[in-house]
């Protein structure tokens, strides 16, 4: 019969620096396999799942607050304080852009005016966003009608219960197409908002160029 060995343990404190706490290893079989239930054969206890965090797994560590197994850093970075809303990119010198591109939104009522004037851009008035979301509407339906005619944006205008706009168009179209999509457009319109629509046209032979950027 062998002689019986001395009990082993999980790790020595000239490996771990006594951190860990160090359970003894029991061998198969003796005292119903709690060495196993206690941690497996490296002696660590290991928490169950229900105070385990979202991974399940928690390390008693001596002297130091239970911490996750598995962590996850956050990474931040410099901010970049520069608006470039509405701006039209810098290109080789070769864009052409118009006087309503070439200016920044801050000129606005200083080298350029609104593209949509109503009341309810006023401070403490309500209503600002049924009137951009109709704005928008009638942008669209208006690019949709005259494909590549618009040389310039749409300036909006809302006097009282009437509803003008003011579009600077090509001379791409016959004369007689384009006053039936001036009354085509004025009908819809007024029949959508139940309001009287007015439509200010002006041509031009070629969209101008402000300047190249």
């Amino acid at each position: 019969r062998l002689p019986r060995l001395p009990t082993p343990t999980a790790l020595s404190p000239s490996q771990d620096g006594g951190a860990l706490v160090r359970r003894p290893v029991r061998p198969a079989g003796e005292g119903g396999g709690a060495g196993r239930a206690r941690g497996g054969p490296f002696g660590l206890r290991v928490r169950g799942a229900a105070r385990g965090g979202p991974f399940g797994l928690r390390a008693a560590v001596a002297g130091v607050p239970e911490l996750l197994s598995a962590c996850r850093g956050l990474h931040t970075s410099a901010a970049c304080c520069k608006n470039r809303a509405a701006r039209v990119r810098v290109g080789k010198g070769d864009k052409p852009v118009t006087y309503e591109q070439a200016h920044p939104p801050h000129y606005i009522a200083h080298r350029k005016g609104w593209l949509s004037l109503h009341t309810s851009n006023l401070d403490g008035e309500q209503g600002a966003a049924e009137r951009t979301v109709e704005d928008v509407f009638i942008r669209k339906f208006l690019y949709g009608t005259f494909p590549g005619c618009l040389a310039d944006e749409v300036v909006i205008k809302r006097r009282a219960n009437q509803l003008v706009i003011c579009m600077v168009v090509l001379q791409r179209l016959a004369p007689s197409k384009m006053y039936f999509l001036v009354g085509y457009t004025e009908a819809l319109l007024s029949a959508f908002y139940k309001c009287p629509v007015r439509l200010c046209l002006q041509t031009l032979p070629a969209k101008q160029v402000y300047k190249y950027i």
